[in-house]
């Protein structure tokens, strides 16, 4: 059984003031309005409604925690990105994104969601080269990956994965969909490989 199924809503800030104590490790879902962050952790955990989906872009206006167990957490960060959101609104949405990332101690890895068929946008590539330079690890997700076909996604990917080495740093590419389960183990594995780095590291493979 994934460990992941065990998440449950811990709770929602509108910036990190409003968070729980900054420790033990969390990993971040960010992406734009569009990209199905909601839908990828539903997928993730196995629960249909852990995380708020809707057909309006731009639901998750909060940082919301999931909690895995008292030392691992998985948060869903704002959206960004989405044009018909008031800009009032976007800015503060996008603050408390840019907040969380430059100021969580407890951040140890960043999953960045982009529609496969329009990645690396130019705030997209913004997230992603400051994850670099701060030294965080980024699994980019091509997401939607079921609206191509066989060949044409292959190339999203090769494509993608070419670009991300202009990044120069801990970049890694796999194609994502929410609606079959594609690329679900590589999400879970990069994930274990995060949580497990800092928390486990000394305790001997089952």
């Amino acid at each position: 059984m994934s460990r992941y199924t065990q998440a449950k809503f811990l709770t929602s800030a509108p910036d990190i003031r409003h968070l729980k104590d900054d420790t033990g490790v969390e990993v971040a879902f960010a992406g734009r309005s569009n990209a199905g962050k909601s839908s990828a952790l539903n997928r993730l955990t196995r629960q249909k409604n852990l995380a708020r989906t809707s057909k309006t872009p731009g639901r998750t206006q909060m940082i919301n925690v999931f909690e895995l167990d008292l030392d691992r957490r998985l948060v869903d960060l704002p959206g960004y990105g989405y044009a018909k959101v008031p800009l009032a609104m976007k800015n503060k949405w996008q603050k408390a994104l840019s907040e969380y990332l430059a100021s969580r101690q407890s951040l140890r890895g960043l999953v960045v969601l982009m529609d496969i068929r329009h990645p690396f946008k130019d705030l997209d590539q913004q997230l992603i080269q400051w994850a670099v330079d701060s030294d965080l690890p980024v699994l980019a997700l091509l997401t939607k990956a079921d609206k191509l076909k066989s060949g044409k996604r292959k190339a999203q990917l090769l494509m993608a994965r070419e670009a991300s080495m202009a990044f120069c740093g801990d970049v890694t590419v796999n194609v994502f969909s929410s609606l079959s389960g594609l690329g679900l183990g590589e999400v879970e594995a990069k994930l274990n490989e995060w949580f497990e780095y800092q928390l486990d590291e000394n305790v001997e493979a089952e």
